[in-house]
């Protein structure tokens, strides 16, 4: 081949090729939401749950000296009655845990939701009749406290070990006690995950997207990642509505139906099987699109420019 050719072939091939490299991996970095990775605060005191003589069904009586973010499995086995069959149990937390509480929500959440956390107008809002797993979801995934009242608090590592964000919930709880969601222990060993997807799938996904990546919605907001929620995060959130969610009480799903889409979300969502092929960052079609545009789109490119030449 004439060098003249080589030279215009070549400059023909490499324009169009980089413009789509540039454009694939511009986006692949700018819509990947990146590797699921665990919470950094985790505390080093034991599980210790235990239900206690004469307790409520329904009612665990959990052992003041420290409750972990997710109990193990044999705790959560004594924890579960036999005619527990849905794998939620819902606590109450010790009362031990109401005076450290209060002192902690008055030194870091009492000066925008009042000592009584009855709120302030235009501040913040009034946490009283909400319940402690309310109170535990926004403050053991980081967004409480909020640095910025004016934006939508976003997931970060929390300011709190387990322990201290369960003693605030109590507090919280103990304003207006029986009222407001309970704090969570689900046990995912024996879900349902085929379940899990479909429930996912028409309640979730539409704003998290299939993936559980998380999405824009309107007016500036978005749905989270759902890649770093534990399950109790999972069922607090199902369960209290955070942000723009919407509530979804017992009859609108179960709590079997919540265990399930808490299984799904914590295993198949966050550690996908990506057999014969790759994860790229667990976007769905979004890193797909720029692949196909990468090769797909590229390579028609290069075979237009060679017919033209050829023409």
């Amino acid at each position: 081949m004439p060098k003249t050719t080589r030279r215009s072939v070549a400059s023909r091939v490499a324009a169009p090729a980089a413009l789509v490299g540039v454009v694939a991996v511009f986006g692949l970095v700018a819509f990947s939401s990146g590797p699921a990775q665990a919470d950094t605060t985790t505390t080093t005191a034991p599980v210790t749950v235990s239900t206690a003589p004469g307790a409520q069904p329904g009612t665990v009586q959990a052992v003041p000296t420290a409750i972990s973010a997710e109990p193990s499995a044999s705790a959560t086995a004594k924890a579960a009655s036999p005619s527990n069959q849905d794998g939620i149990y819902y606590t109450d937390l010790p009362a031990s845990f109401i005076k450290p509480g209060q002192a902690l929500f008055a030194a870091n959440c009492s000066s925008c939701h009042g000592s009584q956390a009855n709120g302030k107008a235009g501040v913040a809002p009034n946490l009283q009749g909400l319940g402690a797993g309310t109170v535990d979801f926004w403050v053991s995934t980081g967004r409480m406290p909020l640095a910025n009242t004016s934006a939508q608090a976003t997931r970060k590592p929390p300011r709190f070990d387990r322990v201290q964000t369960l003693e605030i919930a109590a507090f919280v709880q103990s304003l207006t006690p029986g009222q407001g969601t309970q704090v969570p222990l689900v046990r995912t060993a024996g879900a349902d995950l085929e379940n899990g997807n479909t429930l996912f799938t028409l309640n979730c996904a539409a704003c998290h997207t299939i993936s559980g990546a998380g999405d824009a919605l309107a007016e500036g907001a978005y749905a989270p990642s759902l890649h770093l929620a534990t399950p109790t995060q999972v069922v607090e959130a199902i369960r209290s509505g955070p942000g723009n969610m919407p509530r979804f009480g017992p009859g609108n799903i179960t709590d079997t139906e919540a265990r399930d889409i808490a299984a799904y979300v914590t295993g198949v969502l966050q550690h996908p099987d990506n057999a014969g092929g790759v994860g790229l960052g667990g976007i769905g079609p979004v890193g797909e699109g720029f692949v196909g545009l990468l090769v797909g789109v590229g390579l028609l490119m290069l075979v237009c420019f060679w017919i033209g030449d050829r023409a």
